[in-house]
C-alpha cells in the first residue's frame, strides 16, 4: 500500500498540472497590441509626424489616425530634424518592416501602432533647457 500511494503521488501532481484550468490560466497572457500598417505611403497617405525623443516617431495618414513607431535603435539626430524619410523594400506601406531614414542613416521600426494622439507636450516644456 505504501509503495502504490508513491506512485500515485506523482501522477496527481502530473494531472494537476496538465488540467485544462492550468493550462488555461498558464496561456492566458494580455495580447501584445496588433501591428498596424498604412498603405500608399509613396502617394501621400502621411499627413503628418512628429518625434518624440530619439526612438518613438508618432505619423498621421491622411485619414487623421495617428501611429506610434518605435525604432530597434536610437536615431540621435531625430528630435533635430525638419524631415524624414521611409524606406519600406518592395510594397508601398509604412508598417513595422520599414525602415525610418534620418540625415542618411536607416533605422529599422521595431514596433508600428495605432493610437489616439501623440502625447501632449507643455509650454514649459518647449522653454527648458
Amino acid at each position: 500500500m505504501k509503495n502504490k500511494a508513491l506512485f500515485l503521488a506523482p501522477l496527481a501532481a502530473l494531472a494537476m498540472v496538465a488540467s485544462p484550468v492550468a493550462a488555461s490560466t498558464a496561456m492566458a497572457r494580455p495580447a501584445p497590441s496588433e501591428e498596424a500598417s498604412v498603405p500608399f505611403i509613396n502617394h501621400g497617405a502621411i499627413r503628418d509626424w512628429r518625434a518624440d525623443g530619439d526612438r518613438v516617431i508618432y505619423f498621421q495618414d491622411s485619414g487623421r489616425q495617428w501611429y506610434r513607431a518605435t525604432l530597434m535603435t536610437p536615431a540621435f539626430d531625430l528630435p533635430f530634424v525638419e524631415a524624414v524619410g521611409i524606406q519600406n523594400s518592395g510594397t508601398d506601406r509604412l508598417d513595422r518592416w520599414a525602415d525610418v531614414v534620418v540625415r542618411g542613416q536607416h533605422y529599422p521600426i521595431q514596433s508600428f501602432v495605432k493610437v489616439d494622439a501623440p502625447p501632449v507636450k507643455s509650454a514649459n516644456a518647449a522653454h527648458k533647457s
